[in-house]
């Protein structure tokens, strides 16, 4: 099911901790205009607005309206999501020989995906 641009910016205001306040400050785009995006009618903003959104937010207007950006098509699964970002992020915080161990873990339960099913 593909997701609509209501959809994506409330996850992606979820995913940072932002409300629609400081997202109205952040992007100079009245509280009312970001508050009708996420409503009932959900109307879409201009693309000089959904710009000022997508970089406030750090985004491309692409990922906003779409969930992913083309650019990257080959990461856009991974990226796809608040969450998959989230993981990456606290992936690239560790340390370089603790993320080898977590690779090696990711493998290790892909190899063993149906096995470690059955001793639920």
């Amino acid at each position: 099911m593909e997701k609509n641009f209501k959809q994506i910016l409330r996850e992606e205001l979820d995913y940072q901790g932002l409300t629609v306040k400081e997202l109205s400050a952040k992007s100079d785009v009245a509280k009312g205009a970001i508050d009708s995006y996420l409503g009932k009618q959900a109307s879409m903003p201009p693309a000089d607005t959904a710009a000022r959104i997508a970089n406030a937010l750090g985004v491309t207007v692409e990922y906003l309206l779409k969930g992913q950006d083309s650019r990257h098509e080959s990461n856009a699964p991974f990226f796809s999501s608040p969450g998959k970002r989230s993981l990456l992020r606290l992936f690239d915080e560790l340390l370089l020989e603790d993320q080898k161990l977590i690779l090696d873990f990711i493998k290790l339960l892909r190899k063993n995906r149906d096995k470690f099913k059955l001793e639920k």
